[in-house]
């Protein structure tokens, strides 16, 4: 019943005019950013993210959510239809749905991504609803050393399921928590690394780190390769799929669901991993296991189900334990602290009609995407046409403006262009901006957590090991970097993923 009453008030706070509204603003930019490639909801977050200094918390944030998990959907339209994934996640949706697409089985295949994301996005809500508050009170139980503990494994995990080396990864997350450490220290007051600019007391801007490695530094890395862009506009027809296509489609959009809302939760990838993963167990399981890369629908179904599964369930450990699963989701705290939030297991009880009315919201931001979506195929992949020299220059003019106008400050906007340039050189370099975001975000609730469970313990570091909870997060954060370093394990498990010819 509590359940029930909590449900009834967070649809009471989501079915706001406002809220309905921006909700379908979030999916609708969602979607086209994930039809567009390159751009993400990363960097779309992040450059939107001033402009929602001057909503209500709860309508920011519900924006927030249906863009990322609208950029999920989209991904695929355009993997299906042109072989160009939007997303990441989606790479492996264009094996079988460009297939499908070629095989003039458009429809059906657009259908199954559409049917499987709404389904196991309603699944995935009902499980973050479920096992939110639960994991809440657990975490209300934590000390700093299991904050520690637990930080120290996302950070891990985040290196074991980065694309590339661990190496580079690790170098990132370094270097993430090395510029949270700017500015003043948490405790004494000493100023560190400021270099005499006394802007830079208060420490880095998240918004200027976040613009700049994800917004300027993907629009110069796609300015490079404009030329490679296709324009090709399919005419789809007969979406509905046939009676057998239904049939083969309920299993894996189960299965997808279910490993996509396991493995939302994991720090870093996880809904790229749960697409790889689904699109592997469809092959393995399947009885013509020879169609998958000739265009079975099993292919599509099951990875876009896992895929969507995953980014709702992201949201669990953001909401319940502050802990950022994707870039996205660092982002998100970002704008938790902005409106004057803290993330974490307090929101529950604290602002229990925006923690609910953003659980709510999900279930209108799927529905509104199933509508929105189908009917307007062609309008998404005409988009594809809108040059880059157009498109680029107003986002990052609207960028600049709304990063200027959180402090009227000047020097966020050259910190812009410094992170900009600074992301695109770690971009050809082949490293991935995302984990150093996640270790500017973590860094100082890492640095703050083991302080404090130092001073409680009187400098007795063994606190960490004698703790029960916190000594088995780190040996499971141990397991996680053998998994990272040792290159035979590593390998074997990309070829895991890796589509046989």
């Amino acid at each position: 019943m509590e359940l029930l009453d909590n449900l009834a008030l967070g649809f009471s706070t989501a079915l706001l005019i406002q809220n309905v509204l921006y909700c379908f603003v979030g999916v609708l930019l969602g979607t086209a950013v994930g039809v567009l490639p390159g751009i993400g909801p990363t960097a779309t977050v992040a450059m939107l993210l001033p402009i929602t200094f001057t909503f209500e918390p709860v309508t920011a944030l519900i924006m927030l959510a249906g863009i990322y998990y609208g950029a999920q959907y989209g991904g695929s339209t355009t993997a299906i239809l042109i072989n160009l994934p939007g997303e990441s996640s989606a790479a492996v949706t264009a094996l079988d749905g460009h297939e499908m697409a070629r095989q003039g089985r458009a429809g059906p295949a657009l259908a199954s991504a559409a049917i499987g994301s709404f389904i196991a996005g309603t699944i995935a809500t009902v499980a973050l609803a479920v096992a939110a508050p639960p994991l809440a009170r657990v975490a209300l139980q934590f000390g700093p050393a299991e904050y520690f503990s637990l930080v120290l494994l996302g950070l891990i995990v985040s290196i074991a399921l980065a694309r590339g080396t661990a190496l580079k990864a690790l170098a990132m997350i370094f270097l993430g928590v090395l510029l949270g450490t700017v500015g003043q220290d948490i405790y004494t007051g000493t100023p560190r690394f400021v270099f005499g600019q006394r802007e830079l007391y208060g420490g880095i801007d998240f918004v200027s780190v976040a613009v700049g490695m994800f917004g300027v530094a993907e629009i110069l890395r796609n300015l490079e390769h404009e030329q490679t862009r296709t324009a090709v506009v399919s005419k789809v027809k007969n979406l509905w799929p046939t009676r057998e296509d239904r049939r083969r489609i309920v299993g894996p959009i189960l299965r997808g669901t279910g490993l996509g809302a396991a493995l939302g939760v994991l720090p870093g990838g996880g809904h790229v991993l749960a697409s790889f993963t689904s699109y592997a167990v469809e092959k393995r399981i399947s009885r013509r296991p020879q169609e998958f890369g000739h265009g079975a629908i099993e292919g599509v179904a099951g990875p876009e189900s896992a895929n969507n599964a995953a980014a709702q369930t992201s949201f669990i450990p953001l909401l319940t334990l502050g802990l950022p699963a994707h870039p996205v989701m660092a982002l998100m705290v970002g704008a938790f602290i902005v409106h004057g939030i803290t993330p974490g297991p307090n929101v529950i009880s604290d602002e229990p009609a925006l923690f609910w009315g953003l659980i709510a919201s999900m279930w209108i931001g799927n529905v509104l995407l199933v509508l929105l979506n189908l009917p307007l195929i062609g309008m998404w992949v005409r988009m594809l046409r809108i040059p880059y020299r157009v498109l680029f220059p107003m986002i990052i003019l609207f960028a600049s403006i709304g990063t200027y106008s959180l402090g009227f400050n000047a020097f966020d906007v050259y910190a812009i262009v410094l992170f900009g340039l600074l992301g695109y050189v770690l971009i050809k370099c082949g490293c991935e901006p995302a984990p150093l975001l996640l270790g500017f975000v973590l860094g100082p609730l890492l640095e703050e957590n083991l302080r404090r469970a130092l001073i409680i313990s009187r400098g007795d570091a063994t606190v960490f090991l004698t703790r029960p909870i916190s000594a088995v997060l780190l040996a499971v954060a141990f397991a996680a970097l053998v998994v990272a370093v040792l290159p035979a394990i590593r390998r074997r498990r990309e070829v895991v993923f890796t589509e046989e010819d």
